[in-house]
């Protein structure tokens, strides 16, 4: 089997488990506190895979680079998964997971409107039925989910998508490992002093007093123990550090589209292992959105996965010729 499918793989099941993980700590631990350790210790771990990246492509990080990879770490890291870990403790960690894997078509959609790059009637095709997926799962009507956890889950799903799209010129430069290294490390860095806001008695009171309590005085070292230790080095060293680094191996070996198969797949996946780990039920209407959103996913993809088959094909038989 391919190098890279072996990484789509690997990845697909590393990330079907992120929810489950972080939702089986997430009354141990504040939202903030965990989303800091667990990029800390995630971006600390792609380190080695950062450097050897630079090292082959004979590449400085400038300065101006630097402050750009602050931005990223910031909209990524201290925005979009501070929502995402907000979300997890709000609504069921299933719905989390279906929800935050319509995220490449909004990078679709985000980079036709930023960068200028061309968008497909496949692709307008699969955002109408991603939509109408993600309303069934609701189910405005008749909902029992949080309407604060899937508004949570939206808002960390666009601003991840917009990170994608943001990062993308740094990526052709530098690789997908170094930007999100440094995008890794400069966002638990921003969420630290974050944290260390929070303990400023005017700054306390006054995120209390607007009825925001879980932002003041965030802990950094309470929640740990025996039992959740295993977790914690779980979610930060697996589900971020062998994640992510599987996640551009594939990218490596195969394409950024081919890999995206990786959220063709999770909606699959997820749902199925929180049943089984965590007794959450998947309910009719949420088997019927995740219909709609894999045909999604599979409209958008499926025409490009098609066409780089077929120029593999053309240009085996003009080297036979």
């Amino acid at each position: 089997m391919k190098r890279g499918y072996v990484y789509i793989i690997l990845t697909t099941i590393i990330f079907s488990t992120m929810e489950i993980a972080l939702k089986l700590v997430a009354g141990d631990f504040n939202p903030i506190q965990l989303t800091f350790t667990r990029f800390f210790v995630g971006g600390i771990f792609l380190i080695p895979f950062a450097l050897n990246a630079l090292h082959k492509k004979k590449a400085s990080v400038s300065t101006n680079d630097l402050c750009y990879f602050a931005f990223l770490g910031f909209l990524g890291v201290f925005v979009s998964m501070g929502l995402y870990q907000l979300a997890v403790q709000n609504t069921k960690a299933s719905v989390v997971a279906v929800l935050f894997s319509s995220n490449p078509i909004f990078v679709t959609i985000l980079a036709f409107i930023l960068l200028k790059e061309a968008i497909h009637k496949n692709n307008i095709f699969a955002l109408i039925l991603e939509i109408v997926g993600t309303i069934i799962i609701i189910d405005p009507l008749n909902t029992k989910l949080s309407v604060l956890g899937v508004t949570l889950t939206i808002a960390a799903t666009l601003t991840f998508a917009l990170y994608g799209v943001s990062g993308k010129k740094k990526c052709t430069k530098y690789g997908g490992v170094v930007v999100t290294c440094f995008g890794f490390i400069f966002g638990s860095v921003e969420m630290l002093a974050f944290i260390g806001l929070s303990h400023i008695t005017a700054i306390s009171t006054w995120i209390s007093s607007n009825g925001l309590a879980i932002f003041s005085d965030i802990p950094l070292f309470s929640g740990y123990s025996l039992k959740t230790l295993p977790i914690i080095a779980y979610i930060c060293i697996i589900n971020t550090g062998v994640g992510f680094a599987c996640y551009f191996k594939a990218m490596e070996e195969t394409s950024a589209q081919t890999t995206s198969l990786v959220f063709f797949f999770k909606p699959i996946l997820a749902p199925i292992l929180a049943l089984m780990l965590l007794q959450e039920a998947i309910p009719v209407n949420m088997f019927i959105g995740i219909l709609f959103i894999l045909a999604g996913s599979f409209s958008s993809i499926f025409p490009e996965l098609m066409a780089r088959r077929n120029n593999k094909s053309n240009s085996k038989e003009i080297k036979a010729s």
